[in-house]
Order: C-alpha cells, then structure tokens, then sequence
C-alpha cells in the first residue's frame, strides 16, 4: 500500500504543480495589484465586521473554521519537515508561497461567496464544486472535485492529524497512540454530530487561544535567544538560495519541500477555505475574501515562523541527505516531524516543552479535523443534491472521517503524510485551474469593492449590475 500511495504522490507533486502554485501566486498578485499590501489594514477591520444569522456565520466564525484547516500539523510538524527535508532555506519558500497564496486565497474565497447558494436546511453552502458549476457551467468537474474533496477530508487528511496528536503525546505522557485515538474519535464525534454551527462556535472559541498561547511561547524563546535573530535569519536567506555551504547541492530540496509543507500548512489556492468563506454572512463577497487573505498570513508569517525559529535557535534537527544520511546530524536518530519541535522547545523548558508541544499540536490538528469534516459535508451536500441516490446519508459520512482519523492515530506517520499529500495535491491541481478561469468574476467583485471605498461608502455587493450571472444571493434589482 505504501508503494502505491508513494507513487501517486510522485504524480501528483510532481514539478508541475510547484510551478503551478507559484504561477498562480504571481499572476494573481499582479493582476490585484498586491492586495495582500494594499489591504492589509482592511484584512484587520472587516475581520469583525458583520454578525451571525441563521443563515450563516460572522466573519470572525468563518476566518476561525478556515483557520482551523490552515493551522494543524503542518504548522508544528509540517515545517521541521520541510526543514529536515529542505534545509532551513525552505523556511523562506514557505514564507514566499505564504504571501503570493494570500492572492490566490482571496480569489478563491471571493468566489465562494459570490457563487454560494443556500441548502435544505437553511444554511449558506459554498466553495469550488459550487462556483465550477455555476461559474464555469462545467458540471462533471464540479462533481469531480466534490468527490475528490470528500475522499481527501473525510479518508486522506484526517489521519496526518490525528498521527501527529498522537505520536507526540507518547512522546509527551507516554499514553499508548491507541489511547489517543480513542480520545480524539469520541471529542470529535461530540461536535460533528452538533453540526455547522457548533463547529463555528468551537472554532470561535479555541482557535484565538491555541494561536496566542503557542505564539507567546515563541516569542518567550526568541526573546531569550534575540542575539540569534540575526544568525538565524541569515540562515535561512542563505540556504534559501544554496549560497550556505553547509546545506549545498539542496537548493531544489529547499523550493520543494517550502512550496509542498507552505502549500500543506496555509492551504492557499487548495480549495478549503472557500466553504467556510461562503458561510459568512456578509454583504459584499471581497470583504470576506480580504479576510480569508488575511488568515494565510497568521498561519505561516505567524505561526510557521515560530515553529522555525524554535527549532533553528537550538539547532536540534537533522537534513536528510537526498542521497542517504544526513547532511547535517545534531540529533540521535531519524525522527522527522513533531518531536524536532517537542526537542527545540524542550531545551528552553526541560520540563515543560514536550507537553506544551504535544497540547498545541491538539489543539492545532483536532481543529483542523473540525474543518476537514464541515468541508467534506459540504461537498457531500453537493453531491446528493446533483447526483441524487439513497445512500447520501450524512451520518454515514460522519462515521467514515471518525474511522479514518482512529486509523491515521495508529499508523506510521510517512504512509499518513504521503496519504495527506495526495489529498491536498489533487485538490491544488483542480482548484488552482478553476479559479485561473473564474479570474474575471473575482475581478469584478474587487474593482466593486475599491470604487465604494473610494468614494467613503460601506461596500455592498450587486451581481447584477457586473453582469454576473448565477450569483443568486448577489442577483438585486
């Protein structure tokens, strides 16, 4: 099984999608003229801007879920990957593809707003599978990235979570990774069977804190080492651009890894954070995708950054040698992933860093398993609805991602890591072209928003008057 999956994610993270997402990251930010700098004042505003309905969630709620996919495990064990695998220097392609994605994550989470519709229930249903459909009036490629997206969130990406919280509370507590996956089945279990809304409520809740907690640890340890910023940061520009002798002959090792763990870690132009955009109850699409922009900056500027410094300044980790060993060996053994950073943070606070660790990366990857399952509802929705059968039984879904989550707690963590791989690489690949053919649309709705500011109005949004059509919640007289 591992050589099947491993070839599939040979395939699909081949080159093509790296410079696909950089590509991507590039044309957006010129054709928005760097909204990501432009509005950067905006992105603090409007993130309380407008309040829940019965119909959808606050802007804050909708900037939590999404926030809760993009901060997990790659966050902690994704970028001690990347810097086993790349070198410190991938810290930098991390960073890089972090501020380009932040275009491409208001153009997609745009178009999850103009192209959102409203479900049985009551509720606002959005993302990709909606706004292909819509937008583009391809109908198989929407049911084909439905599918794809369901079998990622609920089957592939579940399990790189739960093995993260699991392994590193062995190696915190010793609790046996069984143990621990019950755990997570039963919490998890607690709040998916509450729906939408008790997932944004928790979301709401514990996401400010996780971040500010891990955060405020990361800044105690850069203040303790601040005479090493400097080094460090050389470091890292350094080896980014192979002028570090120490990590020579991987500087593609180093774009590669920072693309793949920055694409993992702040999923900008993956296709995820558009469901939770469309949930927001807003009264201009730009607003929340501004937001949206806004949350792959607390991801990887923040909190991705944190990790790297903590596990720099010690330099307690290992470079995996592409060609075998290792070219640089500070620590015993072959371990990649949380426990570099349980070791970083444990040579500040012998006591307390493995356990500190091991509780953020909870909080982190049980969130974002929140997130995964209310994004596999939502495509789930879509696909009983378009494709109609008996079997669109939603409980069965919900069974399916808590057995894939207890399965990824007790399996080794490279076959979950490359099962994850897959998932977030085949979403990237028909995400990032949908919203490359939606430009327009996305275009539109930001020149919109610009004019009202311009002229000192609150924007408010009229599909109508651009000619957009399929925008049914935007369609006014």
């Amino acid at each position: 099984m591992e050589e099947i999956v491993n070839l599939i994610n040979d395939i699909i993270w081949s080159n093509a999608l790296i410079f696909l997402c950089l590509a991507a990251g590039i044309y957006f930010s010129f054709i928005t003229k760097f909204l990501q700098v432009r509005y950067l004042k905006d992105m603090i505003t409007l993130l309380f801007d407008g309040k829940a309905s019965d119909k959808g969630v606050s802007s804050f709620q909708a900037f939590s879920i999404a926030i809760s996919g993009r901060v997990g495990t790659g966050n902690i064990a994704g970028v001690a990957t990347a810097i086993a695998m790349g070198g410190p220097g991938a810290v930098f392609w991390m960073w890089l593809i972090a501020f380009l994605g932040a275009s491409s994550a208001f153009i997609e989470a745009t178009l999850g707003q103009i192209y959102k519709t409203i479900d049985e229930s009551g509720q606002f249903r959005g993302g990709p599978a909606y706004y292909i459909e819509k937008g583009l009036g391809i109908k198989w490629y929407a049911v084909l990235f439905a599918v794809v997206t369901v079998l990622s969130t609920t089957v592939f990406l579940p399990g790189v979570q739960s093995n993260s919280i699991a392994v590193s509370v062995y190696n915190a507590f010793d609790i046996p990774v069984e143990v621990t996956g019950g755990i997570i089945v039963v919490l998890l279990g607690l709040i998916i069977f509450g729906g939408v809304k008790r997932i944004g409520r928790v979301a709401e809740l514990v996401v400010p804190f996780m971040a500010g907690a891990y955060i405020l640890m990361a800044v105690i340890i850069i203040f303790i080492n601040i005479q090493e910023v400097p080094a460090v940061f050389r470091l890292i520009f350094a080896s980014a651009f192979d002028l570090e002798p120490a990590f020579g002959g991987i500087f593609g090792m180093a774009v590669a890894w920072g693309v793949k763990r920055g694409i993992y870690s702040n999923e900008a132009g993956q296709g995820t954070a558009p469901h939770a955009a469309a949930a927001a109850e807003v009264d201009h699409p730009a607003k929340q995708g501004i937001v949206q922009a806004f949350s792959v900056y607390i991801d990887t500027l923040f909190v991705c950054t944190a990790t790297a410094l903590m596990i720099l300044f010690t330099g307690q980790y290992n470079v995996v040698n592409p060609a075998g060993g290792f070219i640089v060996e500070n620590i015993p053994g072959s371990a990649i992933g949380a426990e570099f950073t349980q070791m970083a943070v444990n040579a500040h606070f012998p006591s307390l860093g493995a356990g500190f660790v091991a509780l953020s990366l909870f909080f982190f990857a049980f969130t974002t398993i929140m997130a995964y399952y209310y994004i596999g509802e939502t495509n789930f929705s879509y696909l009983k609805q378009k494709v109609g059968g008996k079997f669109w039984n939603v409980q069965l879904l919900r069974i399916v991602i808590l057995i894939a989550t207890f399965y990824g707690s007790v399996k080794s963590a490279e076959l979950a890591w490359a099962m994850g791989d897959i998932g977030v690489g085949a979403m990237a690949w028909l995400n990032l072209i949908a919203i490359f053919l939606l430009r327009k649309p996305a275009m539109q709705c930001l020149k919109d928003y610009h004019e009202q500011r311009v002229q000192g109005k609150n924007p408010v949004f009229n599909a109508r008057k651009w000619g957009i059509k399929n925008a049914e919640q935007w369609d006014k007289e």
